[in-house]
C-alpha cells in the first residue's frame, strides 16, 4: 500500500513540476506574443515570414506560431498555436499545416545540439529535418487545396439547388 501512495505523490509532484516549467515559459510567449501584437513587431515578423508562408498557402499570422515551434518546440509552440487559434487568427488550413510541418521539424536548435552532443552531425540532422518538414507541408497543402476546393463546389451546388 505505502507503494502506491509514494508512486501516486511522485507522478503528482512530477507532473505538477513539469506542467509549472511549461507555464514558466509559455505564459511570458503569450505576453510577448500579445505585446509584439500591440506593438506591431508582430506584423513585421509576419512580413518576415511571408515567403514561407505564402509558399505553403498559409495566412501571414501563422508565421509567428512556425517561429516558436520551430525555436521553442511543441510544447511552448503549441501554447502560441492555440492562442492564435482562440483568437481566430488561424484558419482549419493553416493549423493542420502548422501541425505536419511542426512535427518534424520542431526544435531545431535545442534537438540539434543534443544530438550533436552525442556524435550526430548538426548540418546533416537539421537539413533532413527540414527537407521531410518543407516536402509533407508542401504535398499537404496541396492536398487541403483539393479538399477545400471540392467542399467549395459541394456547397456551391447545394446553393443553387435551394435557389431552384
Amino acid at each position: 500500500m505505502m507503494d502506491i501512495l509514494e508512486i501516486f505523490k511522485e507522478a503528482s509532484i512530477g507532473s505538477l513540476s513539469s506542467v509549472w516549467q511549461i507555464a514558466i515559459i509559455v505564459i511570458p510567449l503569450m505576453i510577448i506574443m500579445q505585446l509584439a501584437k500591440d506593438y506591431k513587431i508582430l506584423d513585421y515578423i509576419s512580413r518576415f515570414l511571408k515567403p514561407v508562408t505564402d509558399f505553403f498557402g498559409m495566412s501571414k499570422e501563422s508565421g509567428f506560431p512556425l517561429l516558436i515551434g520551430l525555436i521553442f518546440g511543441l510544447s511552448y509552440g503549441a501554447g502560441v498555436i492555440i492562442q492564435s487559434s482562440k483568437e481566430g487568427n488561424l484558419s482549419k488550413k493553416d493549423l493542420v499545416l502548422l501541425i505536419v510541418f511542426l512535427a518534424s521539424c520542431h526544435a531545431v536548435i535545442e534537438d540539434t545540439l543534443i544530438f550533436v552532443a552525442v556524435g550526430a552531425s548538426g548540418w546533416v540532422l537539421f537539413g533532413a529535418r527540414l527537407i521531410v518538414a518543407i516536402i509533407a507541408t508542401y504535398m499537404m497543402s496541396k492536398r487541403l487545396e483539393k479538399v477545400f476546393s471540392l467542399q467549395e463546389m459541394d456547397i456551391q451546388r447545394e446553393v443553387i439547388k435551394q435557389n431552384i
